[in-house]
């Protein structure tokens, strides 16, 4: 099973002046995809706390998801801590999830989301939104799902893996597409 971690980047969440409305969301949608989110973590909008708390994540869970700090606000340094501990950055992630937000949210093209690997985990910045993060991580799970197959080792051939729809396997599914 996949494990995930999520790390809320707020002030306030971190000093419990404001309750967290990410989380659960974002939950339920690992949930459906057979994913365990094993903790959340709730830290300041600190560059290097942010980045001391993916490292410490990327090395106990597949998958690092972060929630808050991507906008352009000067307290918003979540993709700067990411840079600081990603050894490749994977483009595709923030832009598909740009996309993705752009058609509900015209303030969307102001996100400056980023992933990456780090060592054998990845680390996606969601926005800070409850619907944003869920609506967001909807749209790029299935590579996700992917990509940690790729980094644990997993996928000889990736053709064989995504079947020929292209689409990542769901759920319960073998690869190739079949499930049962």
């Amino acid at each position: 099973m996949i494990r995930a971690r999520l790390l809320l980047a707020s002030d306030r969440v971190s000093r419990g002046e404001r309750e967290d409305r990410t989380a659960a969301g974002v939950r339920e949608v690992l949930a459906e995809a057979g994913v365990e989110l094993e903790r959340v973590v709730a830290l300041p909008d600190e560059c290097e706390v942010l980045a001391a708390g993916m490292r410490e994540a990327s090395l106990s869970v597949q998958l690092v998801l972060t929630s808050g700090g991507t906008g352009i606000g000067p307290r918003d340094v979540t993709p700067e801590a990411t840079r600081l501990v990603i050894d490749r950055e994977v483009p595709g992630l923030g832009e598909a999830m740009r996309a993705t937000s752009l058609a509900a949210v015209p303030t969307a093209a102001l996100s400056r989301a980023i992933a990456g690997t780090c060592g054998r985990a990845l680390v996606v910045n969601l926005p800070g939104s409850p619907g944003g993060a869920r609506e967001c991580l909807q749209a790029v799970l299935p590579a996700l799902l992917h990509g940690v197959s790729l980094l644990a080792g997993a996928v000889a051939d990736c053709a064989e893996e995504l079947g020929a729809g292209g689409a990542a396997p769901g759920p319960g599914s073998r690869p190739g597409g079949a499930s049962g």
